[in-house]
């Protein structure tokens, strides 16, 4: 049987030396003009010395119209270069895999926040945003490549294209919304051409052993379980990809998907053939024995999030005691703290119901 605390190998690069990855946390703590701050240095290094495997930044921006939420950490101009390379080398020196997540919220972005209208796969009237045209698709792919190439110049292990959550890549997937008539719209493949564009583009510009995976939500967002896993073979069949990470919202919850009743996602998505492709699992995962019941499912690596922000050598300490859980809820700003969250991170935190004890 798999163990948290095995190696795993890639396709391409460095292996990692357990089965624990830092999933991206949207904290806020970064510069107005996206450059490092001392705060999430801070965050980010503790959860390496933690004993994490992959440690994974938030998701970084790849064009200043793209960025999603204050204080989000840039890589769209040699301006983040020099915060970029300091938190890369603050990772590596702990053995831990460095991997940015390369970001574009779409018609997610605040107009407050990119001073202008936002952008998407399509026309959208609930948010202002207008659809990119064809030549600005191309655009955008060439970002995120060169956002790639801008953070393995940083030093980091690899990136994670995200393409969950209803940010601009899974505008493109969706298939009620998106309804362009150029070739990334319509079918599955046109509407995956834009992920299949920019993780060709980062193969082709960057180093052969850059560590490259893409995030994908199976189901919520418009997003059909049919499809992910088309698309999931898709990319597995590609061999561009070092891991797939699902965020799975809650990785023990049934697919709601009438397609598959009843099953669990984690098991059918840990049971699809993907040759040497990783599958790395987040949702709800809180302890030891949640962990490794992931890796039982089939799951290669699992992406904590809360368990990360309340304990930052979560691994560490699963590995003293196997049946390990995070801290109960609601965790004081003290722990926080100590934690290694900046206030900014911790105010943002106090907006998830039950999580920060009230003053």
């Amino acid at each position: 049987m798999a163990s948290l605390f095995d190696e795993v190998t890639f396709q391409h690069g460095t292996a990692i030396k357990n089965r624990f990855t830092l999933a991206p946390l949207t904290n806020q703590q970064s510069h107005v003009d996206g450059t490092l701050s001392d705060d999430e240095y801070r965050w980010l290094t503790m959860r390496a010395q933690g004993g994490f495997g992959l440690t994974m930044t938030c998701a970084s921006h790849v064009l200043a119209i793209g960025q999603g939420f204050p204080g989000q950490l840039g890589c769209y101009s040699d301006d983040h270069l020099p915060g970029l390379t300091r938190l890369a080398e603050g990772i590596n020196a702990t053995g831990s895999l460095s991997i940015v997540q390369l970001h574009h919220a779409g018609r997610r972005s605040p107009v407050e926040l990119i001073g202008g209208q936002p952008v998407s796969s399509f026309d959208d009237e609930s948010t202002g945003a207008r659809g990119l045209t064809t030549d600005e698709v191309t655009e955008l792919v060439a970002a995120f490549v060169s956002a790639a190439k801008r953070c393995e110049q940083a030093g980091f292990d690899g990136v994670q294209v995200h393409g969950a959550h209803d940010y601009i890549i899974c505008q493109f997937l969706n298939g009620e919304l998106n309804q362009r008539t150029d070739q990334y719209g319509g079918s599955l493949e046109n509407r995956a051409r834009v992920i299949f564009e920019i993780l060709r583009g980062i193969r082709e510009t960057c180093r052969p052993n850059f560590n490259v995976s893409v995030r994908l939500s199976p189901e919520m967002f418009g997003m059909k379980t049919k499809e992910i896993i088309e698309l999931y073979g898709m990319l597995v069949d590609s061999k561009l990809l070092d891991f797939i990470d699902l965020s799975l919202w809650n990785a023990f919850m049934a697919s709601n998907d009438p397609d598959y009743p009843g099953q669990i996602l984690v098991n059918l998505f840990g049971g699809l053939e993907r040759g040497d492709t990783r599958l790395v699992v987040a949702g709800k995962i809180y302890t030891a024995d949640e962990a490794q019941q992931c890796l039982d499912a089939g799951a290669d690596m699992v992406a904590l999030g809360r368990a990360a922000i309340t304990n930052h050598d979560f691994p560490n300490q699963c590995r003293e005691n196997p049946n390990f859980a995070m801290r109960e809820l609601p965790v004081s700003r003290a722990t926080l703290d100590a934690e290694g969250l900046g206030e900014t991170f911790i105010t943002y935190m106090s907006g998830w119901r039950g999580f920060v004890e009230e003053a």
